[in-house]
């Protein structure tokens, strides 16, 4: 892993804490759960960790490399 990968890894984890903490906190008008914004905060956070993990990266198939 590049050190430019396990950054980005980190700053997902850190978003992933931040939009569950942000989900988790009681609104104080009506006692409920849940937020615009720790949503888009969860799905940030999933979208760097599979890009992190070189999920989206291309490779190509041994058919495609003979051509």
């Amino acid at each position: 892993m590049t050190v430019g990968a396990i950054a980005e890894i980190a700053l997902a984890a850190v978003l992933l804490v931040g939009g569950i903490w942000l989900y988790r906190r009681k609104a104080p008008d009506d006692g409920s759960y849940g937020s615009q914004g720790a949503v888009i905060l969860l799905v940030v956070a999933l979208i760097l960790f599979i890009h992190g993990f070189g999920l989206l990266e291309y490779r190509p198939s041994p058919m495609e490399l003979q051509q």
